[in-house]
């Protein structure tokens, strides 16, 4: 039988305009976001089935997006090859690997996390990831409170199956959802600049926005976690450099950027010297410590294998060696490095860090040169969320896996398809303006 309104084997009219239309964009948009933020959430209630279940199930999801949004994606001309380069060694040092099942469970989740962030990438504007971003944000942030202050205040007693320990009457430090203070707090840095920029940008009601931001710091003060207090100085200066920028005339602004980047190359020297100083005045010094001997231990393996690595894994496995080998010389249990710019040195060699370092550096000087040079707001996005993911990759490796993962590739894509060197058939916009519900003059 022939289906109405059309040859055998063709998509129903009324679905195909389902599938194609922005309110399911958004809502696939919003789900992907919200569960790969969710996933140590996830991962505590169901374990890793229900983590493989949910992302599973959104990479099907991402799929009809695509093909339901063929028509308004622009394919050409933009995709950050620098992705795919990496990814592309990951998978390669799976034949040189010991470990080559746990391998390639790390390749499939790095790949299936990327084709969820390429597939928002491509199908949604930049105001719109925005706002979905903010919107989970807050939900999460806010679940964290209350899950806090019932553990900590109501019941006091600690709920070991999400990892919370209820210290929040003593002032902190608070896991929240996320497993870890410094987790928390990463989120929290980065729901900040998410919550500043919806309320620059009028996004939201003011009394959203100004609660938002409130939840954020709280968020991050109850966070305790050193790393982040450094880290949300950073992300301010790197604000107040772009304001500088933006604020400038265009003939103006190769000079202040060539004087920025003198800045900085003095400011890594400065921090590198009084290390010891900082770490003192943020009361880290144990936890330093334990970053140090790891990174120690870890540097040791690396240069057994300096060029290929190990083999691609993304989180440690305790059983696989070497990982099992740092952990027993560390007398400590890590799924990482601590360390992103490490972790890949170990797990693949010269090669990956040297394209890993490429990919970091092509988003993050498309996404400054998109921040400082677009009039609205809203394209500092990125860039911000890129200076806190590569800041904080100094001391955790979150960037490698999950949330981080997640948001280099998106930040990535999005500032490669406004600054791609490479030609387009047209300008790049994701949606048709007359299905554009967020279009702003």
């Amino acid at each position: 039988m022939t289906a109405p309104g059309g040859p055998r084997g063709r998509i129903p009219h009324g679905l195909d305009e389902v599938v194609s239309s922005a309110p399911f964009a958004q809502a696939f948009t919003i789900c992907a976001i919200a569960t790969t933020f969710s996933i140590p959430l996830i991962r505590n209630l169901l374990d890793w089935p229900g983590v493989v279940g949910a992302l599973g199930t959104l990479v099907l999801l991402a799929g009809v997006v695509l093909i339901g949004r063929r028509h308004y994606i622009e394919w050409r001309g933009w995709w950050p090859l620098s992705i795919f380069a990496f990814m592309a060694w990951c998978a390669l040092s799976l034949f040189w690997s010991d470990y080559s099942t746990d391998g390639f469970v790390g390749i499939a989740y790095q790949v299936v996390v990327a084709i969820l962030a390429m597939t928002i990438a491509l199908t949604r504007d930049m105001i719109q990831i925005v706002r979905a971003a903010g919107g989970v944000l807050r939900a999460l942030l806010a679940v964290s409170i209350i899950l806090e202050m019932l553990s900590g205040i109501f019941f006091d007693v600690p709920i070991p199956f999400l990892s919370i320990e209820g210290n929040i009457a003593l002032g902190g430090p608070i896991q929240g959802i996320f497993v870890t203070r410094n987790m928390l707090g990463l989120m929290a840095v980065i729901a900040l600049i998410t919550f500043v920029i919806e309320w620059r940008t009028h996004s939201v009601d003011r009394p959203i926005a100004y609660g938002s931001i409130a939840l954020a710091v709280l968020c991050l003060l109850l966070s305790q976690s050193p790393i982040n207090q450094l880290l949300i100085l950073v992300v301010l200066v790197a604000t107040l450099a772009l304001y500088w920028l933006r604020k400038s005339s265009p003939e103006r602004r190769t000079l202040i950027q060539a004087f920025l980047l003198t800045v900085s190359l003095i400011g890594f020297v400065a921090v590198y010297l009084a290390r010891n100083l900082i770490i003192r005045w943020l009361d880290a010094a144990s936890e330093f410590g334990v970053r140090y001997h790891l990174w120690r231990s870890t540097w040791d393996l690396v240069k057994d294998n300096f060029l290929e690595g190990w083999g691609w894994i993304g989180a440690w496995r305790n059983d696989d060696f070497p990982y099992i080998l740092i952990n027993i010389q560390v007398d400590r249990v890590h799924a990482s490095a601590l360390n992103a710019y490490l972790d890949v040195y170990l797990q693949v060699g010269l090669v990956g860090i040297f394209l890993f370092l490429v990919l970091c550096l092509f988003a993050f000087l498309r996404s400054w040169n998109l921040a400082s040079n677009r009039r609205s707001l809203i394209y500092t996005w990125p860039a911000l969320v890129l200076v806190t993911l590569l800041a904080g990759s100094a001391a955790e490796s979150h960037i490698l896996t999950g949330t981080g993962w997640f948001l280099l590739v998106i930040c990535a894509a999005k500032a490669s398809q406004y600054q791609s060197w490479r030609p387009k058939k047209q300008p790049y916009t994701a949606l048709p303006p007359e299905n554009h519900p967020d279009w702003i003059p």
